[in-house]
């Protein structure tokens, strides 16, 4: 499950892939770590049909059969479209684009001696250019914290697919569903949800590679 991903990009980026005729986000500049429930930009549709550039938080309304209590965190990844929950949201209207330029994924084997899992970040080459993750989103009453309250918001998740080669040795469960390309943004945010919905197909393999993990900081030598 991708639970982190990153976007570190321009408004002119954004715009030249997704062409909106309208921005909401104040022509937002990402430089930024994204994790459930934070706010980040989407390419959705207005209520004209016209493309436009948004905020909303990370999380789509949980199924109910799995609400425990009255917060609802928010489901981030959707896997299974053939479920009756997110079928209201399948078709050009709810439809959205997720920029991004790396995604991450933990290891399975925990460090022996900090005990915790590695962290990966998957891109489509080092220079980490902006792709898009096929999403959906709403505008739901919900509380997502506890200390928040009920709240308004405009919410969005992204599909997921089984993982390619490059993703599997790492997480063997999922990979997001990615855009790279003008005609599948098109694809995506206009066909018939039959056709659209075949774009839930792991990448190439080849298109996409695991970063270089951070080396660890060598300690400074003592001056005595």
């Amino acid at each position: 499950m991708c639970n982190l991903y990153n976007a570190t990009t321009t408004f002119e980026a954004m715009r030249q892939l997704f062409l909106p005729v309208h921005d909401l986000t104040n022509r937002f500049t990402l430089q930024m770590d994204v994790y459930p429930d934070y706010p980040a930009p989407i390419g959705r549709k207005d209520a004209n049909g016209d493309r436009e550039l948004a905020i909303a938080r990370w999380g789509m309304p949980t199924p109910p059969q799995f609400l425990k209590g009255e917060v609802d965190y928010g489901v981030t990844n959707i896997r299974n479209v053939k479920s009756a929950h997110w079928q209201p949201w399948l078709g050009p209207a709810n439809r959205c684009v997720v920029p991004v330029t790396s995604f991450a994924e933990y290891g399975k084997v925990p460090d022996p001696v900090t005990k915790k899992k590695p962290l990966y970040w998957f891109a489509l080459s080092e220079d980490r250019p902006l792709f898009w993750f096929a999403g959906i989103w709403t505008s739901w009453y919900s509380t997502r914290k506890k200390k928040e309250g009920p709240v308004q918001a405009d919410i969005f998740a992204f599909l997921t697919t089984f993982p390619n080669a490059v993703v599997k040795p790492i997480h063997e469960q999922a990979m997001p569903v990615i855009l790279r390309t003008s005609d599948e943004i098109d694809i995506w945010m206009n066909a018939p949800t039959d056709e659209a919905l075949k774009l839930q197909r792991p990448l190439p393999d080849k298109d996409l590679i695991v970063l270089p993990q951070p080396k660890a900081e060598e300690e400074e030598p003592l001056l005595l």
